[in-house]
């Protein structure tokens, strides 16, 4: 029985609350990472060689700003074609669409995946990646943050299948809304903040299953993911289940100065910007095996454990080549949350007859 078709009651675990580190990866969907006569549908079919190849989770990237699949419609398509891993967006912008008709499609690719999807959310950047975006989607800038809780807020009574549901909020009002289709899991997929801002963190520890961001420093991780952890304590969710998640562009390489023409190729292809404002913007981690490992092993040392990566690779051809060795180094970074145990003490030896004794002090004729 595939995923899709398996009971309500055996929804695969898409939370992270082991010390077992997951590693996810992007989908190709935008088309500046196609060649010129390339299949879009080779984005599903990179999707397929991931799970694979025995990544944990598949990603799409949401907006209006370059030309790239729509994010829900490409998780519905691996859905159909994937049978293990988690599906996550990183993250939806809910502003591009209404609220009740996105909690219906995100309902539905819920129930489509069999209870695998996982939703990443923000809110949009500042100045020209927020506000035209908004603009083109015909929804206020002002009040964002409180739109998209809210939106969330809704969201989940929409995906218990009941009604009719009215909804009044500081920024969202709806009044008795249909029963819409219930989602797979009660009270819907979970849902992570990306943000990172101490209001975000704040945010994230009232109302969110996870946290996704991209903080350049490890140190800023840790003390974001404490922030978080203290709130939601003060909220009484402590005990609720919540992913500690990382987004983080990678490069493997054996330039000797870490990749950086095409890391910089990378940065202005697929952000507009030039490698160093990037870098002060997003968690990077490039070069060796070794180099990579010691980089996110820093974040998983602040405590994340789903790392979602993008590969800095200009397109699907280098990418499929790059993803055996992104998930060989699994085993060094699970052997960065392996428990320690302290050795048992070895048993004495027996007295060697022709040792020579120590003399006093405790060193040696």
């Amino acid at each position: 029985m595939t995923r899709a078709l398996a009971d309500r009651t055996t929804a695969p675990d898409t939370s992270a609350t082991t010390d077992r580190v997951r590693l996810g990866v992007f989908v190709p969907s935008t088309a500046a990472q196609w060649e010129a006569g390339t299949d879009p549908r080779e984005a599903v079919a990179f999707g397929v060689r991931a799970e694979r190849t025995g990544f944990d989770s598949l990603w799409v990237t949401d907006s209006l700003l370059t030309p790239r699949l729509e994010a829900l419609s490409t998780l519905a398509a691996l859905a159909a074609v994937t049978e293990r891993v988690t599906l996550g967006t990183g993250a939806l912008l809910p502003a591009l669409r209404t609220p009740v008709q996105a909690a219906q499609t995100i309902a539905s690719v819920d129930l489509l995946s069999g209870g695998r999807l996982v939703l990443g959310v923000g809110a949009g950047f500042p100045g020209r990646f927020g506000r035209p975006v908004y603009a083109m989607a015909g929804t206020p800038w002002p009040r964002r943050f409180r739109r998209l809780d809210e939106t969330v807020e809704l969201w989940r009574r929409l995906w218990t299948g009941e009604g009719p549901v009215t909804y009044h909020g500081e920024v969202l009002r709806f009044d008795d809304v249909a029963p819409g289709i219930r989602a797979f899991r009660p009270g819907g997929p979970p849902v992570w903040l990306g943000g990172a801002t101490e209001a975000a963190l704040a945010r994230t520890g009232r109302l969110y299953d996870g946290w996704m961001p991209y903080p350049p420093d490890p140190a800023d991780y840790g003390a974001g993911l404490t922030a978080i952890r203290a709130t939601a304590a003060e909220a009484g969710r402590g005990a609720a289940p919540f992913s500690p998640a990382l987004f983080v562009n990678v490069l493997l390489t054996d330039a000797a100065d870490g990749g950086q023409a095409a890391l910089e190729a990378y940065a202005r292809a697929n952000y507009g910007l030039p490698l160093t404002e990037m870098a002060a913007i997003q968690a990077l981690a490039a070069g060796t095996p070794e180099a990579v490992v010691d980089k996110l092993g820093r974040y998983v040392a602040q405590g994340a454990r789903h790392l979602v990566l993008r590969m800095a690779v200009p397109d699907i051809a280098a990418q499929l080549g790059m993803l055996d060795r992104l998930v060989a180094l699994r085993p060094a970074l699970d052997a960065l949350t392996a428990p320690t145990t302290a050795p048992a003490p070895a048993a004495p030896a027996p007295p060697d007859r022709h040792a020579v004794p120590d003399a006093p002090g405790g060193g040696r004729r």
